[in-house]
């Protein structure tokens, strides 16, 4: 068994489970042996160079890219420094891919189209426990300048719209 850091536990110590650290429990338990099984032909198995990541530690920081929307610089500085999402993915600060290791793996993916079965097999798997994993959106709300808005039929403004002045 591998010698616990400091900084493991020092977080093994923690009281409260954060929602992020809920939904990676419960991710945990997921349909891993399917996703390995449609993956693991494609992955490159390590030709005398530097050895490959695990498969299962690439597949899950891919993952969390996406759950948590992290360009390959953030998820590299992410796994750096938090706790629960090393431990996800089985890696260690030893051991952490770089931006260009993720960015490298997505292309695997995407170079043989196995993106649409990876998302049919989790949400599948959530669909199995009555949840689904969907995406948001930000608005940015910029003001600009525009002409007051008198300018409809009755000449009038608008009694729901309201102005606001850019500065102030």
């Amino acid at each position: 068994m591998k010698q616990m850091t400091f900084a493991d536990a020092e977080y093994a110590g923690k009281r409260k489970q954060t929602r992020k650290e809920l939904f990676l429990i419960e991710m945990d338990r997921g349909a891993w042996k399917g996703l390995i099984a449609l993956i693991e032909r494609h992955y490159p198995k390590g030709d005398g160079g530097r050895p490959a990541y695990p498969l299962m530690a690439m597949l899950r920081v891919l993952l969390m890219q996406n759950w948590f929307d992290c360009s390959d610089p953030t998820m590299e500085e992410t796994l750096y420094e938090t706790t629960i999402l090393r431990q996800f993915a089985g890696l260690s600060l030893e051991h952490i891919p770089d931006e260009t290791t993720i960015l490298n793996f997505r292309r695997l993916l995407e170079k043989h189209e196995l993106a649409a079965g990876i998302q049919g097999v989790i949400n599948g798997y959530l669909g199995d426990r009555g949840l689904s994993l969907r995406q948001g959106t930000i608005v940015n709300a910029t003001l600009i300048h525009a002409p007051s808005s008198t300018k409809n039929q009755d000449g009038k403004r608008d009694p729901e719209m309201h102005q606001a002045k850019k500065g102030n």
